[in-house]
């Protein structure tokens, strides 16, 4: 269980301005195994949510536990993925996968069997030996899932992980990405999930709840279930993929459309 616990967030003041409220109060809590979304228009501090549960950051107030424990630095328990691929460029993609298991000091052949494991759970068993610039965008952001499983965390949590690749290519990793945390599995063998994106029918097509963040300050302004059949393939076309699609758009369509006008510089 991941419980957020009326956490707040507050960047200090700069020179140009005052303290910022970041996140106020946000309570929530994630069974094993559950799939989570986070939206919000762009400012709603949705990535800060995010390093708080990382523990790349520490909040202003309130607590974060997973299992009981109080989340206080990053954790092996954790894994996280950006929407930059952040692979080592002069690593192999295979060395890249290994890099968790060497660091913790597993054995040499332990390490190979770990990331044989993971390069062939993404489909890059056959490309190993290469190096991340010789990879296609969504190949290296199959690298680094492959990375961060290798790690085997209870939660992962996932920053616009599909947001830099084609669109045809995000539809083709979010079905793999289904597959991958054991959609067609028994949910007690699935990972937890924190997924942020922009996307919202992204969201709708991957998660089972879906949390809709306000801004300024950041605060939790849905808690949604998405109850859509699973597996989710075919989904997009049925009428109530459209219909929470339009639900959440209705939530933030006023607060997206001020954010979009303050990031062009108008009133």
């Amino acid at each position: 269980m991941l419980a957020v616990e009326h956490v707040s967030k507050v960047y200090p003041a700069t020179r140009r301005g005052g303290d910022v409220l970041a996140l106020r109060d946000i309570t929530f809590e994630v069974p094993a195994g559950q799939f989570i979304a986070i939206v919000g228009p762009s400012g709603c501090g949705k990535s800060t949510l995010l390093n708080l549960v990382a523990g790349i950051d520490t909040p202003s107030a309130g607590a974060i536990r997973l299992d009981g424990r109080l989340v206080e630095r990053p954790g092996p328990d954790r894994g996280i993925m950006f929407q930059q691929y952040v692979l080592f460029p002069w690593m192999t993609v295979r060395t890249n996968v290994e890099f968790g298991p060497r660091s913790r000091g597993e054995p040499r052949a332990r390490c190979a069997e770990i990331a044989d494991r993971y390069l062939a759970l993404v489909g890059l068993d056959g490309v190993a030996d290469r190096y991340p610039h010789e990879l296609s965008g969504g190949m290296q952001q199959r690298c680094a899932l492959a990375r961060v499983l290798a790690n085997d965390p209870v939660v992962l949590l996932m920053d616009e992980p599909l947001a830099a690749v084609d669109a045809q290519t995000r539809a083709i990793l979010q079905e793999e990405l289904l597959d991958i945390w054991g959609e067609r599995k028994d949910p007690a063998a699935r990972k937890t999930v924190l997924f942020v994106t922009h996307a919202i029918d992204e969201a709708v097509f991957l998660a089972d709840r879906i949390l809709v963040l306000g801004r300024k300050p950041g605060r939790l302004i849905a808690d949604l279930e998405d109850d859509l059949d699973r597996p989710r393939l075919g989904v997009r076309r049925t009428p109530g993929f459209g219909e929470r699609v339009d639900a959440i758009w209705g939530l933030l369509h006023d607060q997206a459309a001020e954010a979009t006008r303050q990031l062009d510089g108008g009133s």
